[in-house]
């Protein structure tokens, strides 16, 4: 598909976004950059021989801790640590 002013016009509109004249030469100079990079990606040799990354770091090795039951601390220890509570809540200023 070859990137025009038009469809630049096209998909701002189905965006509602308007774009002035400068803005769309912008946009549509970076869809052609981004389609020139796309272009040497694709017309590398055997390519589709390149096993996919998950992730940019491959050393990353996910270790879990066993899942053992411990006791709890006692809701009036850790509310005697707090300023303002009500019954077993603490109470904090409403963020909106």
């Amino acid at each position: 598909m070859k990137f025009t002013s038009e469809l630049v016009d096209e998909l701002a509109n189905k965006l509602l976004i308007g774009l002035s004249k400068e803005e769309n030469d912008l946009v549509l100079r970076e869809f052609e950059l981004i389609d020139k990079s796309m272009q040497v990606i694709a017309n590398m040799k055997n390519i589709e021989n390149v096993e996919p990354m998950t992730h940019a770091l491959d050393d990353t090795e996910i270790i879990l801790r066993e899942d053992t039951a411990e006791e709890s601390v006692p809701i009036e220890e850790i509310l005697a640590n707090c300023d303002n509570t009500e019954d077993r809540e603490i109470v904090v200023p409403k963020v909106v």
